[in-house]
C-alpha cells in the first residue's frame, strides 16, 4: 500500500472528529474518526489505495477501532492496518472469503476513473479479510470514553449495513444508505423492501447532521425524508423490486 503523500483530505468537524477524504477516486469515499477518551472509532477504513493509518495517528493517539458501515472493498481497504475490528453479525461470511465479487472484478473497480498514485499497481489489491474482535448486533453501543456511539442495523443496501448514531449530538453516519447520488440497491445481496424499512427508521430519529459516506458532505436532513417518501412511492406503484431500472429524483436517484 502506498504512502498517504496528497491522497486524503481531513476536514475537521470539531476538536473530537475529522473526516478523512479519498476525492482522487471516482467514489469519493468518507471515512470519519471520532475521538473518545480512551479510544478512538474510525467509521470506515476507506479504498486501501494509500495508508489510512498514517493519517489516523497525526490526527489521534492511543487505540484506535475501525468499524466498517458495510464490508464492501471500498469501505474495509485500510482496516488491515489496525489489530482490532468490528463488523456485523450478518456479514461476517464475507470476511471469510464468501464476498459476492470475485477478485478481478474488485480490482476494476479500484482503478474505474482513479487518478491512482505513481507506480500504483492494482494486481496486489486484495480485499480484507478477517476475524473481527467484537461482532455487532442492532442497538449495541460503542464506548469511546465520554463518548457512545449506537450501532443501528440498516439492511437495504447490503444485508449487515450499519448506521452509527451519536444520541447526544444528533449526528448520523448514513454509509451507503444516504447520500447525495444514485443509491445502488440492485445487486442480488441489496433489498429494496429492507432499504425502505431502514430509512423509515432513521427519519424517526430526526438528525440535525447527516454524515455520508461517499460524494457531497453537503447532506440535509431533509433528504432522509425525500428519499423515504420517493421508496413509500414506488412501492404503492409496485416499483420497489430489483429491476425496476434506476428512479432520478434531481440530485439523487436509486438504482433498482
Amino acid at each position: 500500500m502506498f504512502s498517504m503523500g496528497n491522497w486524503f483530505t481531513i476536514d475537521r468537524l470539531d476538536s473530537g472528529t475529522h473526516i478523512i477524504s479519498e476525492y482522487r477516486h471516482w467514489e469519493e469515499t468518507h471515512c470519519y474518526l471520532l475521538h473518545g477518551e480512551e479510544r478512538s472509532l474510525l467509521i470506515d477504513s476507506g479504498l486501501g489505495i494509500c495508508r489510512i493509518s498514517g493519517e489516523v495517528s497525526r490526527l489521534v493517539s492511543g487505540p484506535v477501532i475501525p468499524v466498517a458501515t458495510h464490508i464492501h472493498w471500498d469501505h474495509i481497504g485500510g482496516h488491515a492496518e489496525f489489530p482490532e475490528f468490528c463488523a456485523h453479525e450478518a456479514e461476517l461470511d464475507w470476511l471469510s472469503g464468501q464476498f459476492p465479487l470475485d477478485a478481478e472484478t474488485i480490482r476494476a473497480m479500484v482503478v474505474d476513473r482513479c487518478e491512482l498514485p505513481e507506480g500504483f499497481d492494482v494486481s496486489g489489491y486484495e480485499m480484507f479479510q478477517g476475524q473481527p474482535s467484537r461482532v455487532l448486533h442492532d442497538g449495541d453501543k460503542i464506548e469511546l470514553g465520554g463518548r457512545s456511539v449506537e450501532v443501528l442495523h440498516t439492511p437495504g443496501h447490503s444485508p449487515g449495513h450499519m448506521c452509527f448514531w451519536e444520541p447526544d449530538r444528533r449526528w448520523l453516519y448514513t454509509g451507503d444508505l444516504v447520500y447525495a447520488d444514485i443509491l445502488l440497491a440492485y445487486y442480488p445481496s441489496t433489498d429494496p423492501e429492507a432499504y425502505l424499512d431502514s430509512l423509515e427508521r432513521i427519519a424517526a430519529l430526526q438528525a440535525e447532521r447527516i454524515f455520508p459516506a461517499h460524494h457531497s458532505l453537503d447532506v440535509k436532513p431533509e433528504l432522509v425524508l425525500r428519499m423515504r417518501d420517493a421508496l413509500r412511492e414506488l412501492k404503492a406503484r409496485g416499483e420497489l423490486h430489483h429491476g425496476s431500472g434506476v428512479h432520478n429524483y434531481g440530485d439523487w436517484g436509486i438504482w433498482l
